[in-house]
């Protein structure tokens, strides 16, 4: 049967199968070669070095015996002669002479099976060479070094000294030269040895060679037939593709017509179900597609109960706002405008949606965000908000650069910074609107309360402050420094706010200092200690040279000083300002 009539599922087992069957024969491969690759090593390590190791201790053995002929010959030479240290030293030597005869005959051995051996490439004539040249060094040596002995011995018994040193020299002659043949043949099996290794380094790499070869032969050959199976199934699925254009256009009113029982006919019946599908998710959409956040429309199409009920929760809410916009903008086309606005929103939404913030809204060139449930669990929504605050804070270097590009200009007509107020506190959350126009958000007195420090950032020179209910749940895990006790427009009491330095351990040693010596003089600001006051916030500005907080509260100690608070002055500043 044609391969383009069978089911989609036998064509993909039938390139499965064909995959299967390479990887079997690069596997086969594979064993083919590295078991040639074994019996080549094995040969090597069994049988050339082994032979080279013989040869080696032929000449140690040599040397052994020459040692225990003397020592013999010392023993007879001795007076009166010691018999039994004559006899011991004699089986010795003639222990010493046997050994060399085994070594260089293991040597003839180890050579002749790697001759015989058909499996494996080897230098057969030149092996051949050194095994007839280590068996006439043996026989030789035999020939000279029994005759020799035998001579040394009836000289030795007879007390002939001196014809005995004459042959000991002439068998330290014959010792030389069998030792430089063995040398010789040494360094010619080394050469042997080195040559096996390169083979079997040789056939290894052949071996990774064609596995890679065959490797990509299989990739090759697989897509092929991916290529051929592909075009056979997008065939009949070219006949969806009237349907998607719709549901591209938007229109989900066309279904696809079912008329085959195989995976197409499947296909389209999940198309048609898909169609379905998307049905209800625009409506879904035309429900939800006021809530601006992401986040919001998902959980409340988890929990649709949350958009009918308000409820209380403890949330965080941030304020920002880029100072210096109206100003900026104010030369602006409105095309320019709208690009600077939308590039800015997106550079600084991201920190807020990265650390699970919820965006409420954009006002102007202003960003309402928060944190907390239903959208996110109760973890240090605070913590986040902070968080996000100083990532946003430390974009807007890299943002002024940006602008002027942005806008086809070489400068920006003035500078640009961003303020921003977090506010921790019980607001109610819920859809708020309309029937036509709905927005899910939040209300109380921490929202305006966050607002509220925003707009404070003006006053002290600063970037992020946070209000002290916030601070609290912050606790350690950030630098913060008290910046004032202060009591908002519709707020009659005052509150501590912070601001932000820096994530945790983050300061350098002058920010350390500005902000132990603002302690020490917002300590005797509150006490009324104006000059010790002073004194303190001078010093920390020598600490970090135009600290806005210091300059502010060195304003305040000089309208005190002209015009002295009531005695009842809590040390808080009154903001009516809203």
């Amino acid at each position: 049967m044609p391969l383009f009539n069978q089911s989609i599922r036998r064509k993909i087992v039938g390139i499965a199968l064909g995959l299967i069957v390479l990887m079997l024969v690069t596997a086969i491969l594979s064993m083919v070669m590295s078991s040639q690759v074994g019996v080549l090593l094995d040969e090597l390590t069994d049988r050339y070095i082994p032979a080279y190791g013989h040869l080696a201790r032929a000449n140690i053995r040599s040397l052994e015996r020459s040692v225990a002929l003397r020592r013999m010959v010392m023993m007879k030479m001795q007076a009166p002669s010691e018999e039994e240290a004559y006899a011991a030293r004699l089986r010795e030597f003639e222990e010493a002479d046997r050994k060399i005869d085994e070594e260089g005959e293991a040597a003839r051995t180890h050579i002749n099976a790697i001759i015989d051996d058909k499996r494996t490439p080897s230098d057969n004539a030149g092996l051949a060479r050194i095994e007839t040249r280590i068996e006439t060094a043996l026989t030789e040596l035999r020939h000279d070094m029994n005759e020799d002995h035998a001579k040394l011995l009836k000289q030795v018994e007879g007390k002939q000294m001196t014809e005995a040193r004459g042959t000991l020299e002439h068998l330290d002659t014959i010792r030389d030269q069998f030792n430089q043949k063995i040398d010789a043949i040494r360094a010619d099996m080394l050469k042997q040895v080195f040559a096996s290794t390169a083979t079997v380094i040789g056939r290894q790499r052949q071996a990774m060679i064609i596995s890679g070869i065959v490797t990509i032969l299989a990739a090759v050959v697989g897509f092929a037939f991916a290529l051929l199976v592909s075009s056979g199934i997008t065939r009949p699925v070219r006949l969806l593709l009237a349907g998607t254009r719709e549901v591209e256009a938007g229109r989900f009113d066309k279904t696809i017509t079912v008329s085959t029982q195989d995976e197409i006919g499947e296909l389209a019946a999940a198309f048609n179900r898909m169609i379905e599908q998307l049905r209800h998710n625009e409506r879904i959409r035309e429900t939800f597609g006021r809530y601006i956040d992401p986040k919001v429309a998902q959980g409340l199409i988890d929990r649709p109960e949350v958009a009918i009920d308000g409820q209380r929760r403890v949330m965080t809410i941030m304020f920002s706002d880029m100072s210096g916009f109206t100003s900026m903008s104010e030369g602006m086309t409105p095309r320019g405008l709208v690009k600077v606005m939308n590039h800015y929103f997106t550079v600084m939404s991201a920190p807020i949606r990265s650390h699970r913030g919820v965006i409420d809204k954009y006002i102007g060139d202003a960003i309402m965000a928060y944190w907390g449930p239903p959208f996110i669990e109760e973890d240090e929504p605070a913590l986040f908000a902070c968080y996000a605050a100083i990532d946003m804070t430390d974009e807007v270097p890299a943002l002024q650069k940006q602008l002027p590009d942005l806008l086809g200009i070489r400068a920006m007509p003035g500078p640009c910074d961003l303020r921003i107020g977090i506010a921790t506190g019980e607001v109610l959350t819920g859809s708020i609107g309309s029937e036509l126009m709905m927005s899910f958000t939040v209300m109380g007195d921490a929202v305006n309360l966050a607002s509220r420090l925003e707009l404070v950032n003006k006053i002290y020179g600063t970037r992020i402050l946070i209000a002290q209910a916030t601070a609290d749940a912050i606790g350690s895990n950030l630098e913060l420094r008290e910046i004032d006790r202060l009591a908002v427009a519709g707020q009659s009491a005052s509150q501590a706010i912070f601001e932000v330095m820096s994530k945790a351990h983050g300061l350098s040693v002058p920010q350390e200092s500005l902000r132990a010596r603002y302690a020490e003089g917002l300590a005797a600001y509150r006490a009324q200690r104006f000059d010790e006051a002073r004194a303190a916030f001078n010093a920390a500005l020598e600490a970090v040279p135009g600290d806005g907080p210091s300059r502010t509260l060195l304003g305040r100690i000089a309208q005190f000083e002209a015009n002295p608070p009531d005695a009842a002055w809590d040390g808080a500043w009154r903001l009516e300002q809203k």
